[in-house]
């Protein structure tokens, strides 16, 4: 692993590696950037890719502070996370949603550093990140990528970036200095019209989600200049595990009316819990309780989608600040799923639409690009044992608590989250409407 050399003395003479990273919840984030070809450049500011090339760096990690630009950008993270789930739930109400908002703000984080204009501008607008400068940004999430790292008995959060650029292909040395710096991006130069091209980045997805997604390409398009991947991985067992003979098959209540036989996991005991007219939720930790999912199940004289509409950033402060331990007993669903979504309308619905025509990527290659597509897939089961989830993105740039006990039982759709309690960052979040096995 190179760490005092420069990044094109590295690009030149590193070997291309490859590190598997265990991790049982996941989520990988993949960007095609495609347009015309650039041509070897003779600027001392661009790097044409070199196909030795492959370097990772680890900087320097900034010291916290109080009212710091990393809270500020795990704010408007939360806020746009929420936002991106909204639109996905609008678009495909009464199905089933799982995305992660962090890793989706982390990859275009990492595009961010190739655009200027008003490419930028929406993007900072979109992202919640407009006062906040772009060095900011960026050891604000340095920061965040250093302090997410989670390894234990109990816990595991593990996140990783690749760059993938076409042999030949010049790219801005400020934008690949500043993602491999800042995003510890493994940047690696691929002959992407060799048949190999697609299992080699395959390879790498596959290995950053501890082998739950497996593929995310199956080829590469003649116009695509660079892939950018962002994987994070997640490995929870609960803190107070459900006993298996316990999980019974229970009815559970589809929004069409209909049921469905379902395994329903039990327990009772102390919870973290929390409800009000509107709702109950439940807040079970991980390990030590750094993690933990929030589980929203709307009452029965409501439904999920009158839920949503009130799950606002605000609101969301105020609801995990209201959680006390109290005795009850618990069902919910032990379940499997998948959710596989292309984000190219939802991202231009929030307004970056400039990044899929007339974007201004002059930052990144003096090339004219465009993102293509923006695809986000996701894997998540929860059992007995614990939690385990998995997810890839995508995007092609073409040329109250109540006294006394309760009872909760999830038997119909419900809200979930997964979210890191020190940072107050949502890795996960879900609206299951059909839990599958």
């Amino acid at each position: 692993m190179i760490k005092t050399k420069g990044l094109l003395s590295a690009l030149s003479d590193t070997k291309i590696k490859e590190k598997a990273v265990f991790a049982t919840t996941s989520l990988t984030l993949l960007l095609f950037i495609s347009g015309w070809l650039a041509q070897y450049s003779s600027d001392a500011l661009e790097f044409v890719a070199n196909p030795q090339a492959t370097y990772r760096f680890h900087a320097f990690m900034p010291s916290l502070k109080q009212l710091n630009p990393q809270q500020q950008l795990i704010e408007a993270n939360t806020q746009f996370g929420l936002n991106l789930f909204q639109t996905l739930v609008t678009e495909d109400p009464n199905q089933n949603v799982f995305v992660s908002p962090t890793s989706v703000a982390i990859a275009l984080s990492m595009v961010l550093q190739g655009t200027d204009g008003k490419t930028q501008q929406q993007m900072l607008s979109t992202l919640g990140y407009e006062n906040l400068n772009l060095k900011q940004i960026n050891m604000a999430n340095l920061t965040l990528l250093k302090t997410l790292q989670t390894e234990n008995s109990q816990i595991e959060v593990a996140l990783a970036n690749a760059l993938y650029a076409r042999e030949g292909v010049s790219f801005r040395h400020q934008f690949l200095k500043d993602n491999e710096q800042y995003y510890h991006a493994q940047i690696t130069s691929l002959n992407f019209s060799s048949p190999q091209a697609p299992g080699i980045i395959n390879r790498w997805t596959k290995e950053h989600t501890n082998g739950k997604i497996d593929q995310i390409i199956t080829r590469i398009d003649p116009s695509e200049v660079l892939i950018l991947i962002n994987a994070i991985y997640f490995k929870g067992i609960w803190k107070t595990e459900f006993a298996q003979k316990q999980t019974k098959e229970e009815p559970f209540y589809l929004p069409n009316g209909q049921t469905k036989q379902q395994p329903l996991m039990s327990g009772t005991g102390k919870y973290q819990y929390y409800e009000n007219e509107e709702f109950q939720a439940v807040n079970l930790p991980y390990g030590d309780g750094r993690l933990s999912m929030y589980v929203f199940l709307p009452r029965t004289n409501s439904n999920l989608t009158k839920f949503l509409n009130q799950v606002t950033a605000e609101n969301w402060t105020q609801w995990t600040g209201k959680f006390n331990v109290q005795e009850g007993s618990l069902k919910i669903p032990r379940f499997k799923l998948e959710y596989d979504t292309n984000l190219k309308e939802t991202l231009s619905a929030l307004g970056m639409e400039s990044l899929f025509r007339q974007a201004n990527f002059s930052q990144m290659t003096s090339s004219p690009v465009v993102i293509n597509e923006v695809k986000h897939k996701t894997f998540i089961e929860v059992n007995e044992k614990g939690t385990e989830a998995a997810g890839v993105t995508s995007i092609g740039v073409r040329g109250t608590s109540t006294a006394g006990t309760f009872s909760m039982t999830v038997n119909r759709p419900f809200f979930c989250a997964i979210r890191d309690n020190q940072t107050g960052t949502i890795l996960f979040m879900g609206a299951i409407v059909d839990p599958k096995q």
